[in-house]
């Protein structure tokens, strides 16, 4: 059996920009990704603590210690610049390899979206 848990999160961090006019997607500061073990191009969810919205999309790396969190697309359509978001994504994986396996889970300053505390997981 196969079962579905929590990877990967980075808690709380402060929007920095919503961008219509692109593409689609998040746009990530790349220290932040690395530290939460989320790659480029990967599913992510997304939940806004500001106005409750819950939606998924895909990650774009953005410049290193730079703080960007950058919805993209429609994606832009339901957050703010300011509001406090999660990020986290999921895998699938056998059941008794998910009772002991260990999220990475971050947590930036949302004031910066720099990364203050790390909880490893088992990338580390």
């Amino acid at each position: 059996m196969q079962v579905e848990v929590v990877k990967s999160k980075i808690h709380r961090v402060t929007v920095t920009e919503a961008n219509l006019d692109y593409i689609g997607s998040i746009t990530i500061d790349e220290d932040l990704m690395d530290a939460a073990n989320i790659i480029r191009g990967e599913r992510v969810y997304i939940v806004d603590n500001n106005n409750g919205e819950r939606f998924d999309t895909y990650t774009i790396p953005g410049e290193r210690g730079s703080g960007v969190i950058c919805l993209n697309g429609a994606a832009a359509r339901k957050v703010q610049k300011g509001d406090v978001v999660i990020i986290m994504s999921y895998a699938s994986m056998p059941i008794d390899e998910a009772r002991v396996f260990k999220p990475a889970v971050i947590f930036p300053d949302t004031a910066t979206n720099r990364l203050v505390d790390v909880t490893a997981g088992d990338h580390k």
